[in-house]
């Protein structure tokens, strides 16, 4: 972990980044707003150039370090770290604190949630945001925030920011101004005078949180009109069909891009764009919204990479990476949440079946070299059963009752089920219902630890099966490429929030069970071998290391091939570099020993990285993991951990 070296400067380096990016601006600028394009794309270019000139020297060193190496974010020692400000540190100054737990841990994507000041009282978690070019001043100051930026980046962390591109909230400045009669203000939003038009477009709209805030429009008694709220009622849809949301959406996208944030969460991509007759959804006109704001910081901030927030559906996903129909490409986000690996991942340990895994994944078109994933086994958000209908018939499966049978799984309410999670949004309409908890209460932690109320004792089978799932969803996410991403608190082990339910301001919302604060009493366990806090952070540093070592988990112009182990419970994949060589990964979600020969990679002299020791690299005991390479030269074998 090194700073980037400070490289000599290049004559107009401004005009080279806008002569490489101004057609990808022009496209989608014309996609977007037709004759108005031209206009717009001045105003940007200007905006991005002016934004270039205020650059700080130490991100123009980093730019340039970057040019030199694009592909920065696709390297194998990435490993990321997801957290709430609050409940990690207390403050800005106590996650600057905890910088070195962090490179302890291993880290250097540090992805922070809901830091800009968010709406006076309720406020989505963190997600109505109030002010995007301040921090939450609970949480600190302006100075505090670029003081924490300038820390990660002097420790080799580059810093992940949620990017709230959808809606801003009722308290935002601009849409203060609106109801009070601005009208450049009233344009930047949906706004509606009587029931119309809100009735034609609900026809079609989904329920996104049917309980906590039914329908897609809010009465503002202010305005006397009917505003757009797809969320809650207090963050107000943003009309991107207006060219000013663009120009006045990119300069605070510049703004965060010249405090030094390397990754913006572009949060709620999907529903950015509106189209009377659909589910408001993935329109093809939210691609050129990523696009065109990639273009920009490419211009002006190009050590600033996008990462899209699209909890979507399978034949979604890949294309906000730029992958669309017929193989075209475009560049938009280098970065996007791999969901249906983390779906299928906890499909897979319940049912102890992977064949519908290594189907839906196998059905993802490969994705742009210049782009790679998030993958993550939890979040800050609930689990929505992304299982497609055709998918499951695939093999033999009910979609509908393959998710039904999921969300009851995981509340616990299946005979035999090890979770203890809950249940969120169910619509009583379509029947789906999401699910919330943390890693190790989804996994069965909770459920041994409590299995014997009565005698004192807890199942220490069960629990030593749950500490294996744990490991075994983490093993898949580090060894299938990408950034893994650990959820906070889960390098410790740590259960759910209890006392969410009767906090006012959390009371009806379940998704506070799984943000509880960082564990201090925990993490002093992190080095006993003995407990269960100090088998998983164990557990997972050994997987950081191993993943370091191993040049196969380059992702630029590696591919990822699912394959048939000839094992129903065998979830088996195949990545191959065109420089680092092969690395079979195998994961048996079953509850049986099983021998896997299926595959010409697991040559004789192949090794499982993960336990090298292992003479049948190719057995694989129940919820195991293995990462297996024949690639002596390309892979090689790390210490074991300390701790």
């Amino acid at each position: 972990r090194l700073d980037p070296p400070t490289l000599p400067p290049v004559a107009n380096e401004f005009d080279a980044r806008l002569a490489e990016w101004r057609r990808d601006l022009e496209s989608a600028l014309a996609g977007l707003y037709g004759d108005a394009a031209d206009s717009v794309r001045d105003a940007l270019v200007e905006r991005a150039r002016a934004a270039d000139a205020e650059r700080l020297p130490e991100l123009v060193d980093l730019d340039r370090a970057r040019n030199a190496s694009p592909y920065w974010y696709q390297g194998r020692q990435r490993v990321g770290y997801m957290a709430y400000v609050d409940r990690f540190g207390g403050d800005l100054a106590g996650v600057r604190r905890r910088i070195p737990y962090l490179t302890e841990l291993g880290i250097d994507t540090l992805h922070l949630l809901s830091l800009l000041e968010p709406r006076h009282g309720e406020n989505d978690g963190g997600y109505a945001i109030r002010d995007y070019r301040r921090p939450d001043p609970r949480l600190g100051t302006v100075d505090d925030f670029h003081d924490l930026i300038a820390d990660l980046r002097s420790n080799g962390i580059s810093l992940c920011l949620d990017f709230v591109i959808n809606h801003t909230s009722d308290d935002h400045a601009w849409a203060r101004a609106a109801a009070a009669g601005s009208e450049y203000h009233r344009a930047l939003y949906r706004t509606y005078p009587d029931r119309t038009e809100p009735d034609a477009w609900e026809a079609t709209l989904p329920e996104v949180f049917p309980n906590l805030a039914p329908g897609s429009f809010t009465w503002n008694d202010e305005m006397d009109r009917w505003v757009w709220t797809t969320f809650r009622e207090f963050q107000w849809d943003l009309d991107w069909s207006n060219p000013d949301v663009m120009l006045e959406v990119a300069d605070l996208a510049l703004g965060l891009a010249n405090d030094g944030v390397e990754i913006l969460r572009l949060d709620a991509i999907a529903f950015t764009w509106k189209r009377l007759g659909t589910n408001c959804q993935n329109q093809p006109e939210a691609h050129l919204i990523a696009q065109a704001l990639r273009a920009v910081l490419a211009m002006a901030a190009p050590s600033t990479v996008l990462l899209a927030e699209a909890i979507v559906g399978p034949d979604d996903l890949v294309a906000y990476l730029g992958r669309h129909e017929h193989g075209s490409e475009r560049r938009e986000c280098e970065l996007a949440y791999h969901n249906q690996l983390m779906v299928q991942g906890w499909s897979m340990v319940a049912s102890g079946r992977a064949d519908l895994a290594r189907h839906a994944i196998s059905r993802l078109a490969d994705i742009p070299d210049r782009s790679t994933w998030f993958t993550y086994v939890r979040c800050h958000d609930d689990i929505g059963w992304a299982i497609d209908d055709a998918d499951a018939a695939h093999v033999g499966l009910s979609g509908s009752g393959h998710r039904e049978y999921l969300a009851a799984f995981y509340r616990g309410e299946f005979p035999q089920s090890f979770a203890r999670g809950l249940p969120f949004g169910r619509n009583e309409e379509t029947g789906d219902e999401r699910t919330c908890g943390m890693t190790a209460t989804l996994a069965g932690v909770t459920a041994a630890l409590a299995a014997d109320e009565r005698g004192g004792a807890h199942d220490a089978g069960g629990l030593d099966r749950a500490i294996e799932r744990i490991l075994l969803l983490y093993g898949i996410a580090f060894g299938y490429g990408g950034i893994p991403i650990i959820y906070m608190g889960d390098e410790l082990c740590q259960q759910d929030d209890t006392a969410w339910a009767g906090t006012p301001s959390q009371a009806g919302d379940s998704r506070w069970a799984h943000r509880p604060a960082f564990d201090d009493e925990l993490a002093p366990l992190r080095h006993d071998p003995t407990t269960p806090t100090g088998r998983v952070w164990a557990g997972l540093r050994h997987l950081v290391e191993t993943r370091t070592a191993c040049l196969p988990l380059h992702d630029d112009g590696a591919t990822v091939r699912m394959f048939d182990p000839g094992n129903r419970s065998v979830f088996a994949w195949h990545r191959s570099h065109p420089r680092f060589g092969d690395l079979v990964g195998l994961a048996n979600v079953g509850d049986d020993t099983i021998d896997v020969v299926a595959h010409p990679e697991l040559r004789p002299e192949a090794i499982d990285l993960l336990a090298p020791h292992d003479p049948r690299p190719w057995r694989i005991a129940p919820r195991q993991v293995r990462w297996i390479s024949a690639d002596a030269d390309y892979a090689t074998v790390p210490a074991p951990p300390s701790g």
